[in-house]
């Protein structure tokens, strides 16, 4: 699949910092995939947070990525927090 706007959210934002949510029936794997999250370029800003919940079969992985770069309509994220093994 692909990134879904419906599924992306704000939680909290303040002093130009936003903290984004998102859940998605994709794997973890296409989620941290390079522009995967290109859609959100308007939006993001460098330093911004992304807790997202992604699927893995029936298990819910979650992840906290951070906002590294922005630039171009391309949207770079780096993991920050990783699934639990």
């Amino acid at each position: 699949m692909s990134y879904n706007s419906k599924n992306f959210s704000v939680m909290a934002y303040a002093n130009g910092f936003t903290l984004w949510n998102y859940s998605t029936p994709d794997a973890m794997s296409t989620v941290k995939a390079s522009g995967y999250f290109n859609d959100i370029a308007p939006f993001a800003r460098a330093g911004d947070m992304i807790m997202v919940n992604a699927s893995s079969g029936t298990t819910i992985e979650p992840a906290i990525f951070s906002v590294s770069a922005v630039a171009d309509g391309s949207v770079t994220v780096s993991s920050i927090a990783a699934p639990a093994a």
